[in-house]
Parts: C-alpha cells; structure tokens; sequence
C-alpha cells in the first residue's frame, strides 16, 4: 500500500513537472480558457441557486406594496364612511329621534309587505329621511342607511324592517351596542330583519354600524347601519392583475370572502393557513395546483387582501433566464478557444527572442537592442528593455562622477577644519599670554571661549558624551555672565543616572541664548536660569526653564506650528516669511533631532508671559556613542 501511494504522489508530481515544461503557448491557452470559462460556469452555478429567491423576493415585495395601497384605499372608503355616521350622531334631528321625541317607523311591515304607515303630522321624519339621502346622493356606493334608537324605532331613506320583530334584538344592532360608540365592520349581512327596496343580496352589500352612547349615562340609546355596495371594493383590486393569472381578493379576519373575482384559482383561503405576521407569503397546494399567496392585514377593517398566483408563472423567468446563460456559455466558451491559441502565440514569439536579449545583457553586453516596432504590451516591454539599458549606463557613469565628488569633497571638509582648528590654537595662545600678564578676567573668558571651539570640533563626531555638552554649555554661561554679571544667575541639574549617556551636540546653546536675550534681557531686574537632565524609561529630558519675560500666546502658537515642520519653517524663515531671529536656533537643534531620530523625539514648549518659559528637549537613551557608519545611515 506505501508503495502504491509513494508511486501515485510520484506521478502526479512527474505530470505536474511535465506541466510545467510545456512550452508558454500551450500554458497561455490552458489559462486563457480557466480564466474565460471557469468563472462563466461559476457564475451560472450561483444564478442557478439565487435566482429563484431573488425573483421571489421581488414579486413579494412588488405584491406587498401594491397590497398596502389596496389597503390604503379601501380604509379611507370606510374612514368616509365612519365620518357620515359622526355626522348623523352630531345632527340635532337625529338626536330628538334617538330619545324618542319624534314620531317614526316601528319594527314590521304593513299588509302585503308594503312599507309601515307613519304618523308624521309636523314633517320631522321625512326632514330626517331627505337627510340621510343626502348621503346617498353624494355617496353613490352607499346602498342604503338605517338608524334605530334604543326602544327598537328606525328611520331610513332605502330601508324597511321584514317583521315586526324589535330591531334591537338584531344581530348586527347588538355587535353595534358591545363596541360602544365604536365604528364597526360587519362584512357581508346575514339573517338579519332589515331589507331594501332594491333588494341586494348579500354578497353585494358590506354592512358597517357604529351605536350611539349618552355622555352622561353611557347608556346605548341607538344605532346607525350603512351598507355600502360591493362595487366600492371591486374597483380597488378589480383591475390588478398578478402575472397572467394572478388576481387580488379580499377576506375577513375569519377567511370568509368579501371579494373575490369570478372563476378563481381558490374558492376559499382557510384563516389556518396564514401565519400569524400581519404581512407576509406562503405556498400552498391547492386544486392540483402549486399557488403562492401573498397577503396584508388592515389596520383599520382587520380584512385580509391576498394575492393568488401559480408559482410556475416566476419559474418561467427563471427559466428565460437561464436560457441566456447558456448561451452566453456557449459563446465565452468559442470565442475562449480562438482568443486563447491567437494572444498565446503573439505573447510567447517576441517574449522569446527578448529572453535572449536579457541573457546577453546579463551576461555584461548592455550594447543589445530590441529593434521590432510592436504596439501592444510585449513591445512596449522590448523599449522599457532598451531605455532600461540606457538607464543602467547612465547610472554607471553617475555613480563614478558621484565618487569622484565625493572624494573631492572629503578633500574640501579637511581643509575646511584647519580654519577652526588654528583659531582654537590661537585662542588657546591669548589664554596663556592673559595668564602671564595676570589678567584672569580675560583668561577665563578665552579659556571659555576656547572650550567652545574645542566642543564645537569634537573631532567631527556629531555625538557627544552628556558631560562635554554640560561643559559646553557652562563655558558659554561663563562668558555671559562675564557681561550681564549679577543680572545672570543658573542652575545646573546633572544626575548620576544621565551622566554616561551620549546627545547630539549643540543643543542646549540655541535654547539658553534664546532664555537670555528674549527672557531675562526683556525682564526687570535679575534672572534664573535651570537647566537639568532627567531619564525616563524610554528617553532622555533636558529642560531649560527661566523666569523672565515669557512669550505671548499669539507667538507661542505660532512658534508650536513651526516646531512641527522646522525645515519648511526655516526655508521661509531665510526667504523673510517668518520672524528668523528668534526661532531659528531652536528650529535648528528640533530639525537635527528629527532628522537624527525620528519625530517621535524633539522640542516641546510652555510659556507663561509675564512669567517664564520652560523648553523640554526629548532625546533617545544613548548609553554609548554609534559608529560613523551607524550615524550616517540614522542621517539618511
């Protein structure tokens, strides 16, 4: 069995190294059909799994919305009719016949089924009767009104009782009187003891009542009836249609139909079959038939609009679709195979003879060209070739007048140093000659000043130890004090844990002359100068603080902003876009700091005007002086 494994993984890996060797025609075809019809075939995979739900999702929620809108419109029809029956309710002869004081029509019919005779001497019920046609008159869908008090009395424009029986004990005036001045829909009448003259049947009237309450008593003391004609709700889903044989119809919360058009695909939908959501679609057999339901719920009716369909009307779009996605196959698929065998040979000829030309170049012959004028990417490729040739010799060449500058300019910096290094010697003679004649006052300050050059040199190195830089700086102090004498005093603040660290030279000279000449010069009376040094776990603080004059906000700001990009605001500092005298050193000591470290390092401020400055200098922890070619490449 290990045998037989080891010699199937050994030939597959044989086929794969044979692969591999086919020349780049043969490989640039394989790809070219993988890359045209691989993602073709993935693509009709994926249609074939989401068109369906897509479709289905679309014509739910087409159905939905136009379900909403049916539903809009059937409300405000019965919302129409909710504000006749507030209307009746309000009106002043109304009232008088619900509290029986007024003559009127008592449940029954005469002899012969002829309409009861009324004992109407003063008019007040035939006023009542104009005024509940009135409705029917502006309202053509309203069938007919009926209103009844509470002692079983009614009055109406279309209407009359079948029986002598008491209206009151009717089914509909009692669902009327259990909702309590509430707006009622009924649905379709039945059994009840009222007709109309016309004579509708009950599958063409939707019947709505809403009863009368006493604000005091609470007491029922009457009834309003309205049937509205079924046509009113024809005319809202009538004319929708839902694919080639889907239709809307309409329910009540029970199921019971109160439209549905003629031969329908489902006589009745059970309420058993809808969920329990207000909106939403199901699929149901029915008739032999495989039907989507689509339904919403009124707010206002509690009826049910439901769109019925056969599913097979949304496959047969699926199935359109699809078709044309074969065909859009097919033609990948030929047009794939010629495309494929035509690019690969007219990519792999000329990539070919340029190998050879690479092979020489890289072989030290940069005189070979590429001489085919081709337009298309491979010859576009062959001149890159040759400029990248030209390139390269011109890199050489630069790269040798490069070294010859160089060399040339070590040779101008030794020479530069001799200047500096004869005036310390000289200085370093004037010391001497000061110390024979006895004038102290002037050795010291030469002796200072000798220091400084001395520092300042440090023998080319841009790092220096913390100590040289303390002594630095307390050479310059001692030859400032030499001129402001009492007006100067400083502090020196050096730690045992700072003292072997290393620091960029130069850097607490810009920042103290600026504490001298722009703090304490500006300030009355003598002044303070701290300078100290503190570790921290990542870096290194030195911060000189004085008491003098402080810096307006204005300027503080200004002096932040240029703090963040010191080599533009020196650049305009030299171009007279800025105020040079003040900053520049400061902008100087942050510019070699970032460019030496990085901007996580550098200068921050604080000022106070009136009161002092504090300037703190953030400096990486040195503990021992990098190699030149470490601080060359830290520079770049």
């Amino acid at each position: 069995m290990r045998n037989k494994r080891k010699g199937t993984w050994r030939d597959k890996l044989l086929q794969w190294g044979r692969f591999s060797d086919l020349p780049l025609r043969y490989k640039l075809s394989v790809l070219f059909l993988m890359v045209g019809i691989l993602p073709s075939i993935a693509l009709g995979v994926l249609v074939n799994f989401t068109v369906n739900r897509i479709v289905d999702q679309q014509v739910t929620a087409n159905t939905i919305q136009l379900i909403g809108k049916v539903n809009q419109t059937l409300d405000n029809d019965m919302e129409n009719l909710q504000n006749i029956t507030y209307l009746i309710g309000f009106d002043p002869k109304i009232k008088r016949f619900l509290d029986g004081r007024m003559p009127s029509a008592r449940g029954g019919t005469a002899a012969g089924g002829q309409k009861p005779v009324l004992d109407d001497k003063n008019g007040e019920l035939y006023a009542v009767k104009q005024y509940l046609q009135g409705f029917t008159t502006l309202y053509p869908e309203i069938a007919a009104i009926l209103v009844v008090n509470g002692s079983g009395d009614y009055v109406s424009n279309e209407m009359y009782a079948r029986s002598p029986e008491n209206l009151t004990r009717d089914d509909w005036y009692m669902e009327a009187a259990k909702h309590e001045g509430l707006f009622t829909v009924l649905g379709h009448p039945q059994q009840r003891n009222v007709t109309t003259h016309v004579h509708y049947a009950n599958d063409e009237l939707v019947s709505v009542v809403r009863s009368f309450v006493d604000p005091d008593t609470r007491k029922v003391t009457g009834a309003v009836l309205i049937d509205l004609k079924l046509r009113a709700v024809a005319k809202a889903v009538r004319d929708v249609t839902l694919g080639k044989n889907g239709y809307l119809m309409v329910t009540e919360k029970n199921g019971a139909p109160i439209y549905a058009p003629d031969d329908p695909l489902v006589p009745e939908v059970p309420s058993a079959w809808f969920p329990q959501q207000d909106s939403g679609a199901f699929v149901k057999e029915a008739g032999g038939r495989r039907l989507q339901f689509i339904y919403g719920t009124s707010s206002f009716t509690g009826w049910r609009t439901i769109g019925v369909f056969e599913t097979n009307e949304a496959v047969y779009e699926v199935r359109e679709i699809r078709f044309y996605l074969i065909c859009f196959l097919f033609v990948v698929g030929l047009f794939g195979l010629t495309a494929s065998y035509t690019l690969s040979q007219s990519i792999s000829r000329p990539i070919r003879q340029l190998m050879s030309f690479m092979q020489k170049a890289e072989s030290g012959d940069l005189t070979v060209r590429y001489l085919r004028h081709r337009r298309d990417e491979v010859g576009m490729l062959g001149r890159s070739f040759n400029r990248m040739l030209l390139e390269i010799r011109k890199l050489i060449k630069l790269n040798e007048l490069r070294e010859r500058q160089k060399r040339e300019a070590e040779l101008r910096s030794l020479q530069a140093h001799i200047k500096p290094h004869f005036l310390y010697n000289t200085l370093d003679t004037i010391h001497w000659m000061a110390k024979k004649k006895g004038a102290d006052d002037v050795s010291d300050m030469v002796e200072s000043l000798s220091t400084l050059f001395r520092i300042g040199l440090s023998k080319g190195s841009d790092i220096i130890p913390i100590r040289d830089e303390w002594t630095h700086i307390s050479s310059y102090l001692q030859i400032q004090k030499t001129r402001y004498r009492d007006r100067l005093r400083c502090d020196f603040l050096l730690p045992r844990e700072a003292e072997g660290l290393f620091v960029l030279k130069l850097l607490l000279q810009p920042i103290v002359e600026n504490a001298i000449y722009h703090g304490i010069k500006a300030r009355r009376g003598p002044g303070h100068i701290r300078i100290a040094a503190s570790v921290d776990e990542h870096a290194l603080l030195l911060t000189v603080s004085d008491d003098g004059a402080g810096i307006p906000p204005d300027k503080l700001g200004e002096l932040r902003r240029q703090l963040r990009d010191p080599l533009s605001a020196m650049e305009e500092n030299a171009g007279g876009g800025g105020p040079a005298g003040r900053s520049y050193g400061m902008l100087n000591v942050q510019a070699r700091i970032v460019l030496t470290f990085g901007e996580e390092y550098g200068i921050s401020i604080e000022s106070t005007e009136g009161k002092g400055t504090s300037v703190t200098i953030r400096h990486p922890l040195l503990h021992e002086a990098p190699s030149p070619t470490e601080h060359d490449g830290g520079n770049m």
